[in-house]
């Protein structure tokens, strides 16, 4: 693998392939510090002012590199400043090489949801949520990514398919992209369109990191994006076509339901390790 792959046009590292910090691992990570690239937290549950959470933190952070991956931003409902300017503690401690967060709403003012759910694909939308993404940019300092989110229902006002709204948002927004291929297929399925389509409109330009991830089967092969599987065949295959397009940027498996050994878990990164390793060097 050679540097001269590389696609992106931000100035971000390539951390190779992580997993996420959950705690049925903490012990074992810290204390035995096992082979990994690199991993990845929930921001969320790191922005607070002191106690067991940041004591781990520090301890992850002083062994491996760690970004930030946020669920509660709301980029496309209400603001909350307050979160920003906790996540800007978070980040100002922890200096990662970019933050993420979703495409999408979690609630309104007075209520979170706890949910990624979907926006409508309005360019009302982009202006709001790219408006949005530059102040968040601004704030933190640093490069910021937002993931496409996956999807169970879509909204008559929509006017473009989901991969054209990710385009024209990140571009005005300028920032980067979080290209979760399991969230691509799982969409796919469930709204009846080409995943390979939506690999191939996506700016390569703008993925800083990629997202791995197993999902269910529901009935009538309805997907549910739970997180509680291996990566199935189908993402798999996908994720070989985009790391061919994109080239050499971070990857994340996610298993945050039904969480297996840390053993099974690599064995997970091990896997993706290898198919990077083998399209890169093709």
């Amino acid at each position: 693998m050679t540097q001269s792959r590389r696609v992106s046009r931000f100035d971000v590292p390539d951390l190779g392939v992580g997993v996420g910090f959950r705690l049925p691992h903490y012990h074992r990570v810290v204390d035995d510090r096992p082979p990994m690239d690199w991993f990845e937290v929930i921001s969320e549950n790191f922005m607070v002012d002191g106690g067991s959470p940041l004591w781990w933190l520090e301890r992850l952070q002083a062994a491996y590199p760690v970004v930030p991956h946020g669920v509660s931003m709301s980029l496309g409902g209400a603001f909350d400043a307050t979160h920003l300017a906790r996540l800007k503690r978070l980040v100002d401690a922890l200096d990662p090489p970019w933050v993420s967060d979703h495409i999408c709403w979690t609630g309104s003012a007075h209520a979170n949801t706890h949910d990624l759910l979907p926006v409508p694909y309005t360019r009302d939308m982009i202006d709001r949520m790219a408006d949005r993404i530059r102040r968040v940019q601004d704030v933190l300092g640093r490069p910021f990514a937002v993931e496409n989110a996956s999807s169970y229902l879509t909204y008559r006002d929509s006017v473009m398919p989901e991969w054209a709204f990710v385009a024209e948002l990140v571009d005005r927004a300028d920032c980067g992209l979080l290209l979760d291929v399991n969230n691509a297929f799982v969409s796919s399925v469930n709204h009846g369109f080409d995943p390979a389509t939506y690999l191939a409109e996506v700016p390569a330009d703008r993925v800083v990191q990629m997202h791995l991830a197993g999902h269910s089967i529901m009935d009538e092969g309805y997907r549910l994006d739970t997180h509680d599987h291996p990566v199935c065949d189908e993402v798999w295959d996908l994720f070989r076509l985009a790391v061919s397009r994109v080239g050499p940027v971070s990857v994340l498996v996610e298993w945050d339901g039904l969480i297996p050994s840390w053993e099974r878990l690599s064995e997970e990164a091990a896997m993706a390790r290898g198919i990077r390793a083998e399209v890169l060097g093709a």
